[in-house]
Protein backbone atom coordinates (compact mmCIF):
# COMPACT_ATOMS: atom_id res chain seq x y z
CA UNK A 1 0.00 0.00 0.00
CA UNK A 2 0.94 3.53 -1.02
CA UNK A 3 0.21 6.78 0.33
CA UNK A 4 -0.18 9.86 -1.91
CA UNK A 5 -1.51 13.63 -1.40
CA UNK A 6 -4.28 15.71 -2.75
CA UNK A 7 -3.16 18.97 -3.85
CA UNK A 8 -4.74 22.08 -3.99
CA UNK A 9 -5.09 21.92 -7.21
CA UNK A 10 -6.79 18.39 -6.98
CA UNK A 11 -4.28 16.36 -8.25
CA UNK A 12 -2.72 13.06 -7.29
CA UNK A 13 0.40 11.65 -8.33
CA UNK A 14 0.64 7.74 -8.30
CA UNK A 15 3.76 6.06 -6.67
CA UNK A 16 6.40 5.20 -9.64
CA UNK A 17 6.87 1.60 -8.32
CA UNK A 18 2.75 1.60 -8.88
CA UNK A 19 3.14 3.10 -12.21
CA UNK A 20 5.96 0.38 -13.13
CA UNK A 21 3.62 -2.60 -12.13
CA UNK A 22 0.38 -1.74 -14.04
CA UNK A 23 2.80 -0.77 -16.46
CA UNK A 24 1.28 3.16 -17.00
CA UNK A 25 2.27 5.28 -19.16
CA UNK A 26 2.45 8.89 -19.67
CA UNK A 27 -0.95 10.53 -21.01
CA UNK A 28 -3.06 7.28 -20.62
CA UNK A 29 -6.16 7.94 -19.35
CA UNK A 30 -7.58 6.34 -16.17
CA UNK A 31 -11.30 6.09 -15.23
CA UNK A 32 -12.17 7.70 -12.12
CA UNK A 33 -15.05 6.04 -9.65
CA UNK A 34 -16.03 6.46 -6.41
CA UNK A 35 -17.61 3.65 -5.08
CA UNK A 36 -18.62 3.17 -1.50
CA UNK A 37 -16.26 6.07 -0.11
CA UNK A 38 -13.21 5.08 -2.29
CA UNK A 39 -11.45 5.85 -5.37
CA UNK A 40 -10.88 3.45 -7.73
CA UNK A 41 -8.86 4.23 -10.93
CA UNK A 42 -8.93 1.99 -13.76
CA UNK A 43 -6.25 2.27 -16.64
CA UNK A 44 -7.91 2.32 -20.47
CA UNK A 45 -6.59 0.31 -22.46
CA UNK A 46 -5.52 1.45 -25.89
CA UNK A 47 -7.09 -0.79 -29.41
CA UNK A 48 -3.37 -2.02 -29.59
CA UNK A 49 -3.45 -3.96 -26.13
CA UNK A 50 -6.31 -5.75 -27.19
CA UNK A 51 -5.52 -6.43 -30.48
CA UNK A 52 -6.49 -10.74 -31.53
CA UNK A 53 -8.40 -10.72 -28.10
CA UNK A 54 -10.76 -13.10 -30.45
CA UNK A 55 -8.19 -14.55 -32.58
CA UNK A 56 -9.44 -18.32 -33.27
CA UNK A 57 -13.03 -17.62 -32.72
CA UNK A 58 -15.27 -19.55 -34.57
CA UNK A 59 -18.33 -17.00 -35.87
CA UNK A 60 -19.79 -20.24 -37.68
CA UNK A 61 -22.42 -20.72 -35.60
CA UNK A 62 -23.58 -16.86 -34.52
CA UNK A 63 -26.62 -15.70 -34.60
CA UNK A 64 -27.99 -12.30 -34.42
CA UNK A 65 -30.89 -11.79 -31.66
CA UNK A 66 -34.25 -11.04 -33.46
CA UNK A 67 -35.99 -7.64 -32.23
Amino acid sequence: MENTTLSPNFLVSIPENIVKQLHLRVGQQLTCIAKEGNIQLIPQRDIQSIRGIFEGANPENYRERAS
